[in-house]
Protein backbone atom coordinates (compact mmCIF):
# COMPACT_ATOMS: atom_id res chain seq x y z
CA UNK A 1 0.00 0.00 0.00
CA UNK A 2 2.87 2.58 1.07
CA UNK A 3 4.49 1.71 -2.47
CA UNK A 4 1.33 2.21 -4.39
CA UNK A 5 0.71 5.86 -2.61
CA UNK A 6 4.60 6.44 -3.43
CA UNK A 7 3.68 5.84 -6.54
CA UNK A 8 0.39 7.77 -7.38
CA UNK A 9 2.03 11.10 -5.64
CA UNK A 10 5.10 10.51 -7.86
CA UNK A 11 3.20 10.01 -10.90
CA UNK A 12 1.38 13.60 -9.39
CA UNK A 13 4.07 15.38 -8.45
CA UNK A 14 6.21 14.54 -11.40
CA UNK A 15 3.68 14.17 -14.62
CA UNK A 16 0.21 15.31 -13.85
CA UNK A 17 0.73 18.37 -12.41
CA UNK A 18 3.79 19.68 -14.36
CA UNK A 19 2.02 18.77 -17.70
CA UNK A 20 -1.67 20.41 -16.37
CA UNK A 21 -2.68 24.19 -16.88
CA UNK A 22 -5.15 26.22 -15.13
CA UNK A 23 -6.43 29.80 -15.58
CA UNK A 24 -7.27 31.64 -12.04
CA UNK A 25 -8.68 34.52 -11.50
CA UNK A 26 -7.47 36.72 -8.36
CA UNK A 27 -9.87 39.41 -7.08
CA UNK A 28 -7.09 41.99 -5.59
CA UNK A 29 -8.73 44.49 -4.06
CA UNK A 30 -6.79 47.79 -2.41
CA UNK A 31 -5.54 51.41 -3.25
CA UNK A 32 -7.00 50.98 -7.23
CA UNK A 33 -9.24 54.28 -8.38
CA UNK A 34 -12.86 53.28 -8.76
CA UNK A 35 -12.58 54.21 -12.14
CA UNK A 36 -10.36 51.64 -13.26
CA UNK A 37 -12.22 49.01 -11.15
CA UNK A 38 -12.34 45.36 -13.02
CA UNK A 39 -9.03 45.80 -14.69
CA UNK A 40 -7.99 42.73 -15.69
CA UNK A 41 -3.99 41.64 -15.86
CA UNK A 42 -2.85 38.61 -17.32
CA UNK A 43 0.13 37.52 -15.63
CA UNK A 44 2.64 34.73 -17.17
CA UNK A 45 5.63 33.85 -14.96
CA UNK A 46 8.64 31.47 -15.29
CA UNK A 47 7.53 29.80 -18.89
CA UNK A 48 10.75 27.95 -19.03
CA UNK A 49 9.45 27.09 -22.46
CA UNK A 50 11.81 23.63 -23.03
CA UNK A 51 11.31 22.37 -19.76
CA UNK A 52 9.62 18.88 -19.40
CA UNK A 53 5.38 19.35 -20.30
CA UNK A 54 6.71 23.00 -21.15
CA UNK A 55 7.24 22.68 -25.11
CA UNK A 56 5.97 25.22 -27.90
CA UNK A 57 2.76 23.47 -28.04
CA UNK A 58 2.21 24.07 -24.08
CA UNK A 59 3.45 27.55 -25.02
CA UNK A 60 0.88 27.78 -27.88
CA UNK A 61 -2.15 26.70 -25.32
CA UNK A 62 -1.44 28.96 -23.20
CA UNK A 63 -0.83 31.85 -25.81
CA UNK A 64 -4.70 30.86 -26.75
CA UNK A 65 -6.04 30.56 -23.29
CA UNK A 66 -4.63 33.84 -21.84
CA UNK A 67 -6.31 35.16 -25.12
CA UNK A 68 -9.13 33.77 -24.36
CA UNK A 69 -9.81 35.26 -20.39
CA UNK A 70 -10.22 39.11 -22.32
CA UNK A 71 -7.35 40.45 -20.27
CA UNK A 72 -6.86 44.20 -20.38
CA UNK A 73 -2.90 43.75 -19.92
CA UNK A 74 -0.70 40.99 -20.03
CA UNK A 75 2.94 41.46 -18.41
CA UNK A 76 5.22 38.60 -18.50
CA UNK A 77 6.82 38.33 -15.90
CA UNK A 78 10.42 37.05 -16.71
CA UNK A 79 12.34 33.40 -16.80
CA UNK A 80 11.34 32.61 -20.20
CA UNK A 81 13.76 30.40 -21.64
CA UNK A 82 15.70 27.58 -19.20
CA UNK A 83 19.18 26.55 -18.12
CA UNK A 84 20.18 22.95 -17.41
CA UNK A 85 16.50 21.61 -16.62
CA UNK A 86 16.88 18.02 -15.67
CA UNK A 87 15.25 16.36 -18.93
CA UNK A 88 14.55 19.75 -20.47
CA UNK A 89 15.47 20.78 -24.07
CA UNK A 90 16.65 24.59 -24.77
CA UNK A 91 14.05 26.25 -27.15
CA UNK A 92 16.49 29.24 -28.42
CA UNK A 93 14.60 32.52 -27.36
CA UNK A 94 13.49 33.90 -30.79
CA UNK A 95 11.11 31.03 -31.23
CA UNK A 96 9.70 31.85 -27.87
CA UNK A 97 8.81 35.56 -28.50
CA UNK A 98 7.66 34.41 -32.18
CA UNK A 99 4.66 32.58 -30.38
CA UNK A 100 4.21 35.16 -27.52
CA UNK A 101 3.60 37.89 -30.02
CA UNK A 102 0.54 36.40 -30.73
CA UNK A 103 -0.88 37.37 -27.33
CA UNK A 104 -3.38 40.17 -27.23
CA UNK A 105 -4.70 42.82 -24.92
CA UNK A 106 -6.13 46.46 -25.55
CA UNK A 107 -3.30 48.16 -23.24
CA UNK A 108 -0.86 45.86 -24.51
CA UNK A 109 1.83 43.29 -23.73
CA UNK A 110 5.10 44.36 -21.53
CA UNK A 111 7.79 41.91 -19.83
CA UNK A 112 10.69 41.98 -17.79
CA UNK A 113 13.66 39.64 -17.73
CA UNK A 114 14.23 36.88 -15.43
CA UNK A 115 17.58 35.30 -13.82
CA UNK A 116 17.50 32.80 -16.10
CA UNK A 117 17.47 35.19 -18.94
CA UNK A 118 19.83 36.96 -18.07
CA UNK A 119 21.93 33.73 -17.80
CA UNK A 120 21.48 32.91 -21.39
CA UNK A 121 21.93 36.35 -22.69
CA UNK A 122 20.19 39.09 -21.62
CA UNK A 123 20.63 41.06 -25.12
CA UNK A 124 19.25 38.20 -27.02
CA UNK A 125 16.22 37.78 -25.24
CA UNK A 126 15.34 41.27 -25.33
CA UNK A 127 16.46 41.52 -28.76
CA UNK A 128 13.78 38.40 -29.63
CA UNK A 129 11.12 40.62 -28.10
CA UNK A 130 11.37 43.25 -29.60
CA UNK A 131 11.78 41.65 -32.90
CA UNK A 132 8.26 40.16 -31.77
CA UNK A 133 6.73 43.70 -31.27
CA UNK A 134 6.75 42.76 -27.30
CA UNK A 135 8.09 45.43 -25.52
CA UNK A 136 10.01 45.14 -22.39
CA UNK A 137 10.57 47.56 -19.56
CA UNK A 138 13.05 46.78 -17.54
CA UNK A 139 14.26 49.98 -15.24
CA UNK A 140 11.76 51.86 -17.46
CA UNK A 141 8.07 52.78 -17.63
CA UNK A 142 4.99 52.91 -20.08
CA UNK A 143 2.21 55.40 -19.48
CA UNK A 144 -1.18 53.22 -19.87
CA UNK A 145 -4.11 56.12 -21.58
CA UNK A 146 -7.56 54.08 -21.40
CA UNK A 147 -11.22 55.54 -21.69
CA UNK A 148 -11.61 55.36 -17.35
CA UNK A 149 -7.86 57.10 -17.26
CA UNK A 150 -4.08 56.52 -17.23
CA UNK A 151 -1.83 54.66 -15.07
CA UNK A 152 1.20 53.42 -15.51
CA UNK A 153 3.49 50.31 -15.83
CA UNK A 154 6.59 50.59 -14.57
CA UNK A 155 9.22 47.54 -14.50
CA UNK A 156 11.87 46.89 -12.49
CA UNK A 157 14.95 44.65 -13.23
CA UNK A 158 16.11 41.28 -12.42
CA UNK A 159 17.21 41.78 -8.13
CA UNK A 160 19.61 38.88 -9.06
CA UNK A 161 21.09 40.07 -12.37
CA UNK A 162 19.58 43.76 -12.85
CA UNK A 163 20.37 47.06 -11.13
CA UNK A 164 16.67 46.50 -9.61
CA UNK A 165 16.88 50.58 -8.99
CA UNK A 166 12.97 50.89 -7.51
CA UNK A 167 13.42 54.51 -7.41
CA UNK A 168 15.50 55.12 -10.87
CA UNK A 169 12.71 53.34 -12.60
CA UNK A 170 10.08 55.36 -10.77
CA UNK A 171 11.55 58.17 -11.83
CA UNK A 172 10.40 57.99 -15.26
CA UNK A 173 6.98 58.53 -14.12
CA UNK A 174 5.74 62.40 -15.25
CA UNK A 175 2.29 62.47 -13.13
CA UNK A 176 0.43 61.02 -10.17
CA UNK A 177 -1.62 58.20 -11.68
CA UNK A 178 -1.68 54.98 -10.86
CA UNK A 179 1.30 52.71 -11.29
CA UNK A 180 1.71 48.92 -11.47
CA UNK A 181 5.37 48.01 -10.74
CA UNK A 182 6.58 44.70 -12.52
CA UNK A 183 9.74 42.68 -11.58
CA UNK A 184 11.02 38.89 -11.63
CA UNK A 185 11.95 38.32 -8.63
CA UNK A 186 9.90 38.97 -5.17
CA UNK A 187 12.50 40.20 -3.14
CA UNK A 188 12.12 43.81 -4.64
CA UNK A 189 9.14 44.47 -2.34
CA UNK A 190 10.77 46.02 0.43
CA UNK A 191 12.14 48.68 -1.52
CA UNK A 192 8.97 49.30 -3.37
CA UNK A 193 7.18 52.72 -1.85
CA UNK A 194 3.25 52.77 -1.36
CA UNK A 195 2.92 55.11 -4.25
CA UNK A 196 2.91 52.25 -6.12
CA UNK A 197 -0.72 50.53 -5.41
CA UNK A 198 0.12 46.63 -7.03
CA UNK A 199 3.71 45.03 -7.89
CA UNK A 200 3.67 41.63 -9.88
CA UNK A 201 6.17 38.89 -9.71
CA UNK A 202 7.06 35.42 -10.43
CA UNK A 203 10.40 33.78 -9.56
CA UNK A 204 9.43 31.30 -6.54
CA UNK A 205 7.06 29.00 -8.92
CA UNK A 206 5.36 28.88 -5.19
CA UNK A 207 7.80 26.70 -4.47
CA UNK A 208 6.92 24.22 -7.19
CA UNK A 209 6.11 22.04 -3.95
CA UNK A 210 3.81 22.23 -1.66
CA UNK A 211 3.63 20.18 1.69
CA UNK A 212 0.55 19.77 4.41
CA UNK A 213 1.57 21.45 7.03
CA UNK A 214 5.38 21.67 6.37
CA UNK A 215 4.42 24.52 3.51
CA UNK A 216 6.73 25.01 1.04
CA UNK A 217 10.17 23.47 1.96
CA UNK A 218 12.29 25.10 -0.49
CA UNK A 219 11.59 28.65 -2.17
CA UNK A 220 14.41 30.79 -3.71
CA UNK A 221 13.91 34.06 -1.78
CA UNK A 222 15.83 35.36 0.85
CA UNK A 223 12.72 36.11 2.45
CA UNK A 224 11.27 32.22 2.69
CA UNK A 225 7.78 31.59 2.55
CA UNK A 226 6.67 35.19 2.99
CA UNK A 227 6.67 36.27 -0.55
CA UNK A 228 5.90 32.33 -2.06
CA UNK A 229 2.84 33.34 -3.88
CA UNK A 230 -0.49 34.75 -4.44
CA UNK A 231 -2.08 38.54 -3.05
CA UNK A 232 0.16 39.46 -0.09
CA UNK A 233 -0.26 42.94 1.77
CA UNK A 234 2.46 44.54 4.05
CA UNK A 235 1.69 48.04 5.47
CA UNK A 236 -0.99 48.49 3.07
CA UNK A 237 1.49 47.93 0.02
CA UNK A 238 -0.23 45.16 -2.22
CA UNK A 239 1.88 42.59 -3.83
CA UNK A 240 0.99 39.67 -6.36
CA UNK A 241 3.43 36.73 -6.99
CA UNK A 242 2.24 34.31 -9.68
CA UNK A 243 3.45 30.42 -9.14
CA UNK A 244 3.92 30.50 -12.46
CA UNK A 245 4.00 28.18 -15.78
CA UNK A 246 7.54 26.00 -16.54
CA UNK A 247 9.36 24.06 -14.16
CA UNK A 248 13.21 24.70 -12.73
CA UNK A 249 16.46 22.63 -11.64
CA UNK A 250 14.06 19.53 -11.39
CA UNK A 251 10.48 19.50 -13.11
CA UNK A 252 7.95 18.67 -10.39
CA UNK A 253 5.30 20.38 -9.44
CA UNK A 254 3.44 19.42 -6.07
CA UNK A 255 -0.04 20.96 -4.88
CA UNK A 256 1.26 24.06 -6.87
CA UNK A 257 -0.14 23.41 -10.77
CA UNK A 258 1.26 25.59 -13.75
CA UNK A 259 -1.04 28.51 -13.04
CA UNK A 260 -1.90 31.83 -15.94
CA UNK A 261 -2.63 34.07 -13.59
CA UNK A 262 -5.72 36.84 -13.96
CA UNK A 263 -5.53 39.53 -11.64
CA UNK A 264 -9.36 41.30 -11.09
CA UNK A 265 -7.99 45.15 -9.72
CA UNK A 266 -10.92 45.67 -6.90
CA UNK A 267 -11.31 49.50 -5.77
CA UNK A 268 -11.66 49.62 -1.41
CA UNK A 269 -14.71 49.97 -0.83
Amino acid sequence: MVALVGALLGLRAFWIEPASLHVVEHPVAGRWPRELDGLRIAVLADLHVGSPFNGVEKLRRIVDETNAARPDLILLAGDYVIKDVLGGRAVPPDEIAFMLRDLVAPFGVFAVLGNHDWWYGARRVADAFHDAGIRTVDDDAIAIDGPQGRFWVVGVSDYWEGTHDVHGALAHVVDDAPIVALTHNPDVFPDVPDRVVLTIAGHTHGGQVCLPIVGCPIVPSRYGQRYVAGHIVEDGRHFFVSTGLGTSIIPVRFRVPPEISIVVLRAAD
